[in-house]
């Protein structure tokens, strides 16, 4: 079988209780048709929940969750705008934009009806307020009312060499100044109405196909604050046409935006919308389970993975509705499960050790996010966050990946334990896509507590067999089949090699769990006083 590879059976001893063939079952069970591709408020949640909890007794973990239970809610809102009409006027011109031809837009309000009626639109550059960079786009413009415009990703993301801009925000490396969710977020606390940002596939590091995958359909917290009424991307090509409509040459704006004296630019065109609303109130839960630490309890080494998928959506060529997750992240909640199995067999940590199952991570990190503004568990008290999301099925290989170079001392930990195995880390191929931020860890991270990530995607492994072609061959493999019906279980999945690195988190929260260390944030992480204002 695939999962009997040399991964299955490597020298070092904290390995052998990291069974391939259980993560292989678990696996299979998630990714079925029975659990309806575990969306949140589905009856693929409430048998997903069932499964969760059944097996976390089995290996005689302890509820974790509030008031001794094994569940936290959290309460989502979903909306689906219909089809409407949406134009941008000016004294000149005047365009009207097709949903996901032109314009791809959501919102989070429960509303039956999003009406903007002829609201400024404001070009805003990148959108990046920075005090400690010397960096502020807004310039103290006034955007109650309107539509505030922005490109994607960091000021020196295309920045040339020997321009000021280049290496402020991290060169290549995405800053969370370069995601969209902080700009979808500034422009909501400068009382935007609305929010865009021109869709570029280097800067997002995805294609536009993947922006209008949800098809108009959005989820947010129930409870979450102030939110612009629509939010959204413009096409490259219809954000040029609507720049050369305002007189203006979007490449060159461009250009001006990589620049600290940059000034916010009144377009002179206006965004008129009319678009149906339904909406729904649903109930969903993250899973929190336990072991109690002998010495030293209130402290915790917290484990994650998310354990929703996409649900169901529109068939593909062999009529598959069901987008299963199997990698993403059943392959994450069974590491997690076989973790904590791990730690059962053998004497109890030092520190308490917290299993997290997240609901709601493709909708935004909304489980965790939810988590983490009412934890359970105090920030302060949180000694790291190790989170599966991702693991290589390729093979066994001869490195680890690296999301995030540079942020904390938890690094260090993980080069340690890599070497145990034979092998060495690699850090992300691709910084530039902002990966750190776009997983289940980062709502942790935005408190303070220290995280380390695996995800595998984010560059190609050096396998033991082929190297990195087919290290890149086993990664494109697996991107075409993303948040798709194909991410499913199957026997030419390697188990093994998932096991490495599944091995690697388990060493890497024991140590953390039998020490009286506390991870460090790096220097110049933009987390590090957050973290020492809790005298960590």
């Amino acid at each position: 079988m695939p999962f009997a590879s040399a991964a299955a059976k490597p020298s070092h001893p904290e390995a052998t209780v990291i069974s391939p063939q259980r993560l292989s079952d678990d696996v299979k069970t998630l990714a079925s048709d029975a659990f309806a591709g575990r969306a949140p408020g589905t009856a693929g949640e409430d048998k997903t929940i069932d499964w969760l909890v059944g097996r976390l007794k089995a290996i005689g973990l302890k509820p974790g969750g509030p008031d001794g239970a094994w569940t936290q809610p959290v309460p989502l809102v979903r909306t689906q705008l219909g089809e409407g009409t949406i134009t941008a006027a000016g004294a000149a011109q005047s365009l009207t934009l097709t949903q996901k031809r032109d314009i791809y837009l959501s919102t989070v309000r429960a509303a039956d009806q999003v009406r903007i009626a002829s609201a400024p639109l404001v070009f805003v550059g990148y959108g990046v307020t920075a005090p400690e960079r010397g960096w502020d786009d807004f310039k103290g413009v006034d955007l109650k009312g309107k539509v505030a415009v922005f490109l994607i990703n960091d000021p020196d993301f295309e920045a040339k060499a020997g321009e000021p801009v280049a290496g402020k925000f991290g060169a290549r490396r995405m800053t969370y100044y370069g995601r969209w969710t902080y700009k979808f977020e500034e422009a909501a606390r400068r009382g935007a109405i609305a929010a865009l940002i021109v869709h570029d596939s280097p800067g997002a590091g995805y294609g536009w196909s993947t922006v209008t995958a949800p098809g108009g359909e959005n989820y947010d917290v129930a409870s979450a604050p102030n939110r612009v009424a629509l939010q959204g991307w413009l096409e490259g090509g219809a954000a040029s046409r609507l720049f050369a409509a305002a007189g203006l040459d979007l490449a060159a704006q461009r250009v001006k935006a990589r620049s600290a004296d940059f000034r916010p630019v009144e377009l002179g065109m206006a965004l008129s919308a009319d678009l149906p609303v339904t909406h729904e109130a649903l109930m969903s839960r993250n899973v929190l389970a336990r072991i109690d630490g002998r010495k030293r309890a209130k402290e915790v080494v917290m484990f994650g993975a998310h354990w929703d998928a996409y649900g169901q959506g529109a068939p593909d060529a062999q009529g598959r509705t069901v987008r299963p997750g199997a990698n993403d992240d059943a392959l994450g909640v069974a590491g997690l499960l076989e973790i904590a199995r791990a730690f059962k067999q053998g004497k109890a940590p030092d520190r308490s050790l917290v299993f997290a199952f997240w609901t709601a991570e493709e909708r935004g990190l909304l489980g965790s996010e939810t988590y983490a503004t009412r934890p359970v568990y105090r920030a302060a008290d949180t000694v790291a966050n190790i989170t599966l999301d991702i693991l290589q099925t390729g093979g066994p290989a001869r490195d680890v990946m690296l999301v995030g170079q540079g942020q904390n001392s938890l690094e260090d930990d993980l080069a340690a334990a890599a070497a145990r195995q034979g092998r060495v880390v690699t850090p992300e191929a691709l910084p530039e896509r902002g990966l750190f931020y776009r997983a289940d860890h980062f709502p942790l991270a935005k408190r303070g507590v220290p995280t380390l990530l695996f995800m595998a995607i984010s560059g190609a492994p050096d396998l033991a067999k082929g190297g990195r072609t087919a290290g890149q061959a086993w990664l494109d493999g697996y991107m075409r089949c993303y948040h798709q019906t194909c991410d499913e279980w199957s026997e030419a999945l390697d188990f093994g090699s998932a096991a490495q690195d599944v091995a690697l988190a388990y060493r890497v929260g024991r140590d953390l769990a039998a020490s009286a260390r506390w991870p460090q944030w790096s220097e110049d992480s933009e987390f590090r006083q957050i973290r020492a204002k809790d005298g960590r």
